[in-house]
């Protein structure tokens, strides 16, 4: 996720401080990853920097200056950019779950048994995020949603996987 862009998309409401961005981004985005305060301020002086936000007003308060940031027309310009372009697809062509069953299957352990492991601790995932999924608005729904199909699939190469053990181990080990 870009949060550049996520904070820029947040400005086209109004002038936002840095706290109100964090609060925003955190309830919108943010339920497993809060954004960190050091991250909201640094990626908006880069975003001052490159002109997609300005200075909207600065109060002074009990503590430092709070600065009040606006999104500017090249900033708008950079968010509708952003959104009309299509996300690359992720093709886990070379993921860690698979080096690890080749690596066991080299060395001679039981691939059938980190498979397994695998297919409980997705398992499990999935019986948290389907609880999550209940418990939670339309929007914590959806991403529940996303996060499931991507653990159906992943369930669905386990399986296959492990059918084809012995034809793996006989094309590694050749």
């Amino acid at each position: 996720m870009s949060i550049g862009h996520t904070l820029l998309g947040l400005l086209e409401s109004g002038p936002r401080h840095g706290y109100d961005l964090k609060r925003a981004f955190d309830e919108k985005f943010g339920h497993d990853r809060p954004l960190h305060y050091g991250q909201v301020y640094s990626t908006m002086s880069r975003l001052l920097k490159h002109g997609l936000v300005e200075v909207d007003g600065v109060e002074a308060g009990g503590g430092p200056e709070r600065k009040r940031y606006a999104i500017t027309d090249a900033g708008i310009t950079d968010v509708e950019q952003w959104l009309a372009t299509p996300e690359k697809p992720e093709p886990y062509l070379q993921s860690t779950l698979y080096t690890k069953v080749v690596l066991a299957l080299l060395t001679q352990r039981d691939a059938a048994d980190i498979l397994d492991t695998q297919r409980s601790e997705h398992l499990r995932s999935m019986r948290i995020l389907t609880d999550r999924k209940r418990g939670g608005d339309f929007a914590d729904q959806l991403i529940c949603d996303h996060a499931l199909f991507h653990l159906e699939a992943d369930l669905r190469w386990l399986e296959l996987a492990a059918a084809r053990l012995d034809k793996l181990k006989d094309a590694v080990i050749a």
